[in-house]
């Protein structure tokens, strides 16, 4: 069983981050050592057994500190358990179907590849007006993206109990 866990997150307004924790949570809680942390905080992951990364989607983009993650420590990422999601539609729905499909970022779909990802997961995620700057506002109400908390916890909370067994089965 892969006994230390980093969760990693991209984030802008804090949604994302809380999706991080709400997974530590539950891996903490089937019996790992987890360490959630920002991306941009995190040198190096030699040290953990087990990696589960994940950023909020901006314009089919993953934050720049996730992604610079992903790409930078490929390598190490390739030799252990690797779990990726990301957080970002708005509105009812799959959100996969929401995003036709959409999982991952194209630039880095080759790198999950590579490190042979165990799952790709996307959430819902938030669009909270009052944090957002005039551009964003304007965007949004041009792209009519509903506003709102629309991340779904127990869907959130299945992938993470998914992720601990499948750790400890290993």
């Amino acid at each position: 069983m892969s006994d230390k866990v980093l969760v990693a997150y991209g984030t802008k307004y804090g949604a994302t981050a809380e999706i991080a924790g709400r997974i530590g949570e539950v891996l903490e809680k089937a019996g790992f050592t987890v360490d959630v942390l920002s991306a941009e905080r995190v040198a190096d992951i030699s040290s953990y057994d087990a990696v589960v990364l994940g950023s909020a989607v901006y314009a089919g983009s993953w934050r720049k500190e996730a992604a610079k993650l992903l790409t930078a420590q490929e390598s190490v990422l390739a030799e252990r358990p690797v779990w990726l999601f990301s957080s970002g539609p708005t509105g009812v729905g799959d959100p996969v179907e929401l995003l036709n499909g959409w999982r991952l970022p194209d630039a880095l779909r080759p790198v999950a590849e590579r490190i042979k990802a165990r799952d790709i997961a996307v959430f819902h995620g938030v669009i909270d007006m009052q944090k957002l700057s005039l551009p964003e506002r304007l965007l949004i109400k041009g792209i009519k993206a509903p506003a709102g908390d629309f991340r779904d916890w127990p869907a959130i909370t299945a992938w993470a109990e998914n992720i601990a067994r499948a750790l400890q089965s290993a």
